[in-house]
């Protein structure tokens, strides 16, 4: 999985304008360089660090609260599923094909969605890499055992009764999917991610201009340069929560799957 092109431009952008500032400073003329003047200088930036610390902290929390809310769903997700397969098989035989689509569904969604993790055991269809959580003719297997699952016909009421919670919790799963579905699209602010870039790109300019020329100096630039890189590396990351470097685990639904075959 290769780095976010984003993050290496951010690097490579905080990193040219602390350049262009050590440049800067060389042509610059005496009275530019007074103590007044970089006692001014400084306060400004200071202002302009605030803000782009306020923003960097509002990015981090929007996309870490978006990760977590489909961490959260998943595993509700795979609850449902699990609660429903439960009520199928204390139905009887008759739900039996509803309960293998069911295990088809998940087998197939998890070795669709999470591609760099082993694919479970079993035969389900395979489909070419695509982006998103999830296709089509996965969504279509749900739809086919909600149908079924209507068209069951309980001869007791013991049956009758566990059909209409049959129909209940098919009716969560079916939302609960739709709210995954939703989460796992893409949260961030690109406008006010490049805002914050360009910000950062003014204070690393006007760290070149004011700051001694030595090699701590240049150290501190490029560890700064690089923490700041990788702050927007966590923001890109956690706005994916099913690919990239850090992502949400299929193991609820893996635990889903495993109690549908064990039983």
């Amino acid at each position: 999985m290769p780095i976010p092109p984003a993050v290496i431009g951010v690097l490579g952008a905080l990193l040219c304008a602390s350049a262009f500032g050590v440049n800067l400073q060389r042509k610059l003329a005496e009275r530019h360089k007074s103590r007044e003047t970089g006692d001014h200088v400084r306060l400004i930036i200071s202002i302009l660090v605030t803000f782009t610390a306020v923003v960097l902290g509002l990015l981090i929390s929007s996309v870490k609260s978006s990760y977590d809310q489909f961490d959260s769903r998943l595993s509700t997700f795979a609850g449902d599923i699990t609660e429903l397969d439960v009520r199928l098989r204390e139905y009887g035989e008759d739900t039996a094909p509803i309960r293998a689509t069911l295990r088809t569904y998940l087998a197939a969604s998890i070795a669709d969605t999470w591609r760099n993790e082993p694919p479970p055991p079993g035969f389900y269809p395979k489909f070419a890499a695509s982006p998103g959580l999830e296709r089509r003719q996965l969504g279509d297997m749900l739809i086919d055992a909600d149908m079924a699952i209507g068209k069951l016909d309980p001869s007791d009421l013991f049956r009758r009764r566990l059909v209409t919670q049959i129909e209940n919790r098919m009716s969560e799963t079916m939302t609960q999917r739709r709210l995954l579905l939703a989460t796992s699209r893409d949260t961030i602010s690109w406008s006010l991610l490049i805002a914050m870039t360009a910000w950062l790109v003014i204070v690393f300019a006007v760290f070149g201009v004011i700051a001694p020329r030595n090699a701590v100096v240049y150290a501190t630039i490029l560890l700064c340069a690089l923490s700041f890189s990788s702050a927007i590396f966590f923001i890109l990351e956690l706005d994916t929560p099913i690919d990239g470097f850090i992502y949400v685990s299929s193991e609820p639904l893996r635990d889903a799957l495993r109690h549908i075959d064990a039983s």
